[in-house]
């Protein structure tokens, strides 16, 4: 007998295998596609694979988190991944012989300029308490985002997905933006990204130039560990102020 072609719909539509599946083969799509087109950046990978997953799920109504069941395997990796970029690091660190005062100065701009605008804006747009905390730390690496918005009161789940197009969109400006200003070092073209674009705009780097990449891993790192730093202290100051 032959099976029901629904219940194996619903078996597969279930398995958490399933989803791996889908989430690994749209990222290699999107791979093939964006390595066809000369590596255009707006065919990002990622954003590919975000477009091709959002629409699956939509036509075939699957739920968001029947897909995470299978699709959190690859969430895990998130972290070891992140914790992997040490090694560019510390090869980097070992060969730097300065500048390390450049380094520190822009870390702090960035990390501030990337939360203060993502707050103010989302203020003076009369968004909720919520979600003006969700996107302050928008810029750093998801789990560490994730992270820092629970502490806050944000909602990590939509930290997440604002932390997932600011790299999309920073690993596809990034490039022109600097260009557009004149910035020719790779040294700090690949910080520039690694503050802005967190892993992805990391991806985009690495891809680029080797030198700009090593410093985009040392700029995530960096800038993960001062937002975790920061923010929950201006927080805790915003929340004294408005008390007093």
């Amino acid at each position: 007998m032959e099976p029901n072609f629904n219940e194996v719909w619903v078996y597969l539509s279930a398995s958490p295998l399933t989803a791996l599946t889908v989430t690994l083969v749209a990222y290699l799509l999107g791979d093939w596609l964006y390595q066809r087109s000369g590596r255009m950046p707006i065919l990002n990978p990622v954003l590919i694979a975000v477009v091709l997953i959002t629409v699956g799920l939509t036509v075939t109504g699957i739920d968001y988190w029947t897909y995470f069941e299978g699709a959190q395997f690859v969430h895990f990796l998130l972290g070891p991944a992140t914790v992997a970029l040490a090694l560019p690091v510390a090869k980097l660190l070992r060969n730097m012989k300065g500048g390390y005062k450049a380094l520190l100065v822009s870390l702090l701009c960035g990390s501030v300029t990337a939360a203060v605008t993502a707050v103010v804006i989302a203020d003076l747009l009369f968004a909720s308490h919520q979600t003006v905390m969700s996107l302050a730390p928008k810029s750093v690496t998801t789990p560490i985002a994730m992270g820092i918005s629970e502490r806050i009161g944000g909602l990590p789940s939509l930290t997440a997905v604002c932390v997932i197009m600011t790299g999309v969109i920073g690993a596809i400006l990034g490039p022109y933006v600097l260009n557009a200003a004149r910035i020719t070092s790779w040294d700090a073209r690949g910080f520039a990204m690694g503050v802005a674009a967190h892993g992805i705009g990391t991806a985009r780097a690495i891809q680029i130039n080797k030198d700009a990449g090593a410093f985009a891993s040392l700029a995530v790192g960096l800038n993960g560990l001062a937002t975790a730093t920061l923010i929950p202290i201006f927080w805790a100051i915003w929340q004294w102020w408005g008390g007093s």
